[in-house]
C-alpha cells in the first residue's frame, strides 16, 4: 500500500530514553483524530547517527529533518506539515549562523560521511523483515546460493580488501579461508557484539537499526567455509538490540532464510544468541568461546587460532557486528567497489562513535584516509562551548591520545599505530582545555585494572601498578623516577601480556606521557594541575576586588566552608573545604579562582 507520507521516528536506545516511544504513539494517535491515518505511515527506525539533535522525526517526502521533538509537538507536526503541507520551522534543525535546514544532505553532520555499515538504520523499521528484503535484502544471500562458489566468495571479500574491524584488522578472507580449508564434522560462525568500551555504541545501534544484515552475513558466512550453527554473543544489558535480533531471527526463519533447507538449497544453517555478562574481557576472541562454551571468560594463548581450532575445539570464523555489517555490500557490488573506498592499506569506511566535548555528538560512518581534523571539525562541529581542542582518544580504553598537531592524520589502521593509539573498535572522545590529562589516563587505566581477568601476571600486578601510580601523581606524591617506572611497566606488559587487553592497557600512559609530558612535570615537581581537575592539588580562592558579598556561594556550600557577612568580602576554610567545585559554578561575578 503507498501512503501519501511516511514519518520516521528515531527508535534507537538514546532516542528512547528521550520519550521517542511517546512521541510514536502521539504521531500514530494525531494522525487518527486529524482523519489522515490511512494515508501516513508512521515508522519506528533505528539510530539516525545525529545523537547530539534527538529525538529525531523525518518526514518524506520532503525529507523534512525535526530534531529535538517532544511528544507534545506531534498535534503540530500533523497539523501543519501532513494536513497544511507547511514545515513546522521552528523544529527544523539550525545551523550555526541561524539558516534553517530542511534536508538532511544539507546538514554539515552528514555532508562528509558514507554510509555502508549504516545504510538502513535510521532508513527501515527493523523489526519488519519486508523492509529490509525491499532495500536488497538477503539478495546477497540468494547470490552465494545459487550462483557463487565459496571460492568466488573468498575470492571477492580479498579483493575488496576488508579487514576486521573490531581493533586487529586482520583479513577477513584470510580468516574465512582458514576455517574453510580446515577439516572439521562441524564449524560454527559467531558475531562478537560485547561491545564494552567506554563511550563506543557502534555495533549496539547497527543490531538496533539494521539486525538482518547481520543475520544474512552469518549465513552466507555459513555456506561458504560449511558451517550449519550460529551465535551471537551480545551483552545482556543491550535489550532494545536482542529483542530486535530475536524478531529478525524468527521472521527470517518464517521466510524460509533461517533454517532447514533455505531457499530450497539445501543448505541448512541456524543462529542462536548468547548473553554476556558485561566482562570487558570477553570481547577478546578466546575468552568470547569460554564464554559461549559457559565456562569463565578468559583468554588462552593463541596458536592455534579460532579459525582452526574454536568454539568446543572446531574451525570457527569469529568478527566483530561492523566487519558482519559490510559483507552483504561486498557480495551485491563486488569487491572491486569496495577496494576504491578508502585508502590503498586500508579499504571501506569505518563507523566511530563521536563523543566528548564535541559540538555534534553521534555515530559517524566515513572513508577510511577521512582526517581527524575532518570529523571532529567538519562532522562534529568543533569543540563545544567554544573551548580550545586538547586532544582525541581513539581506540576506547586501549587507545593513545592524539595531539592537534596530528589533526591532519588520514584514519586508517597503520597512521593511528604510528601515533601511538590504534583504530579499536571505533570510540573517539574529544578533550577540551578543560580536561586533565592525567586524570584521564588514570579513568582509563582504572577501567582495564577492574577489567582484567587476572589470569596472566603481567596485566594483573603491571595494570595495579601503573593504577597506583597514577594515582600517586594526581595526589601530589609522586617523584620524577614514577614516570620513569611507569614506561618500564607498561613497555612491560605490551610485550609480555596474554591478550589485547593486557598488551594494549599502558597506550593511554604510554601515549600522554609522549605527548603531554609537561603536564606529568607540573603534577610531579610544582604540585598543580594546570587543568584543575585533581582535586588534591588545586584549592579554591576567593578574589576580594571581585566578590560583592552576595552570599550565594555561601549559601551553596555543602559543608560550610564560606564565612563572611552579607556585602563584605568573604573567606573560604581551606582545611574544610573539600574542593568540590560548587563556589566556582555558583559565583556569578567570576570572583572564585582555581589555583
Amino acid at each position: 500500500m503507498a501512503f501519501r507520507n511516511y514519518i520516521l521516528v528515531c527508535g534507537g536506545t538514546a532516542c528512547e530514553s528521550s520519550k521517542a516511544n511517546d512521541i510514536y504513539e502521539a504521531l500514530v494517535s494525531e494522525l487518527k483524530v486529524q482523519g489522515v491515518s490511512d494515508e501516513v505511515q508512521v515508522v519506528k527506525t533505528g539510530c539516525f547517527g545525529f545523537c547530539e539533535q534527538g529525538p529525531i522525526v523525518k518526514i518524506l517526502p520532503e525529507d523534512s529533518f525535526y530534531v529535538q521533538v517532544k511528544p507534545e509537538d506531534a498535534k503540530e507536526l500533523v497539523a501543519e506539515h501532513i494536513v497544511k503541507g507547511r514545515e513546522v520551522k521552528r523544529l527544523l534543525y539550525v545551523k550555526e549562523g541561524n539558516k534553517k535546514h530542511a534536508k538532511v544532505e544539507d546538514i554539515e553532520f552528514y555532508q562528509k560521511q558514507y554510509r555502508i555499515v549504516l545504510r538502513n538504520c535510521g532508513f527501515i523499521d527493523p523489526e519488519n523483515i519486508d523492509e529490509y528484503i525491499a532495500r536488497e535484502g538477503y539478495a546477497a544471500l540468494e547470490k552465494v546460493l545459487f550462483d557463487m562458489s565459496a571460492d568466488d566468495v573468498i575470492n571477492e571479500l580479498k579483493i575488496a580488501g576488508l579487514r576486521g574491524r573490531g581493533g586487529a584488522g586482520f583479513p577477513t578472507w584470510m580468516k574465512w579461508n582458514f576455517t574453510k580449508q580446515a577439516v572439521s564434522d562441524q564449524k560454527f560462525i559467531v558475531v562478537n557484539a560485547d561491545e564494552g568500551d567506554p563511550g563506543a555504541y557502534m555495533d549496539r545501534s547497527t543490531l538496533e537499526g539494521d539486525p538482518h544484515s547481520v543475520l544474512e552475513a552469518m549465513a552466507i558466512a555459513g555456506k561458504t567455509v560449511g558451517a550449519n550453527q550460529g551465535y551471537i554473543y551480545i551483552r545482556a544489558e543491550y535489550p532494545l538490540a536482542i529483542k530486535r535480533l530475536e524478531i529478525a531471527m524468527e521472521q527470517a526463519r518464517e521466510y524460509g532464510l533461517l533454517g532447514k533447507d533455505i531457499l530450497g538449497s539445501g543448505f541448512d544453517f541456524d543462529i542462536e544468541i548468547r548473553l554476556g555478562a558485561g566482562a570487558f574481557v570477553c570481547g577478546e576472541e578466546t575468552a568470547l568461546l569460554a564464554s559461549i562454551e559457559g565456562k569463565r571468560g578468559m583468554p588462552v594463548p593463541r596458536p592455534p587460532f579460532p579459525a582452526v581450532k574454536g568454539l568446543w575445539g572446531k574451525p570457527t570464523v569469529i568478527n566483530n557486528v561492523e566487519t558482519w555489517a559490510n559483507i552483504c555490500m561486498i557480495i551485491l557490488k563486488g569487491g572491486d567497489w569496495f577496494s576504491q573506498i578508502g585508502t590503498p592499506d586500508s579499504h571501506g569506511t569505518k563507523v566511530f562513535a563521536l563523543t566528548g566535548k564535541i559540538r555534534n555528538s553521534g555515530l559517524v560512518e566515513v572513508p577510511m584516509g577521512t582526517t581527524l581534523r575532518e570529523i571532529i571539525y567538519d562532522i562534529g562541529g568543533g569543540i563545544a562551548n567554544d573551548r580550545e581542542f586538547k586532544a582525541v582518544q581513539t581506540g576506547g580504553p586501549s587507545g593513545g591520545v592524539i595531539t592537534k598537531d596530528f589533526l591532519d592524520t588520514p584514519i586508517d589502521f597503520g597512521s593511528l599505530t604510528k601515533l601511538g593509539s590504534m583504530m579499536g573498535s571505533g570510540g573517539m572522545i574529544v578533550m577540551d582545555e578543560d580536561d586533565c590529562i592525567v586524570d584521564v589516563a588514570k579513568f582509563y587505566l582504572n577501567f582495564t585494572v577492574d577489567e582484567s581477568c587476572g589470569k596472566c601476571s603481567p596485566c594483573r600486578i603491571g595494570g595495579r601498578s601503573l593504577a597506583n601510580l597514577l594515582d600517586k601523581i594526581t595526589k601530589g606524591n609522586a617523584t620524577m623516577d614514577d614516570l620513569d617506572q611507569m614506561v618500564e611497566i607498561g613497555e612491560a606488559m605490551k610485550k609480555a601480556s596474554l591478550c589485547a587487553l593486557g598488551q594494549t592497557a599502558p597506550n593511554p600512559i604510554l601515549s600522554t606521557l609522549h605527548y603531554f609530558h609537561d603536564e606529568y612535570v607540573a603534577h610531579v615537581v610544582d604540585k598543580k594541575c594546570p587543568a584543575g581537575k585533581c582535586k588534591s592539588l588545586i584549592s579554591y580562592h576567593i578574589l576580594p576586588d571581585k566578590c560583592i558579598g552576595c552570599t550565594a556561594c555561601a549559601r551553596k556550600c555543602p559543608v560550610v566552608a564560606i564565612s563572611g557577612e552579607r556585602r563584605e568580602v568573604h573567606v573560604i576554610d581551606q582545611a574544610a573545604c573539600i574542593k568540590c567545585g560548587v563556589c566556582y559554578e555558583t559565583c556569578k561575578f567570576g570572583a572564585i579562582e582555581v589555583r
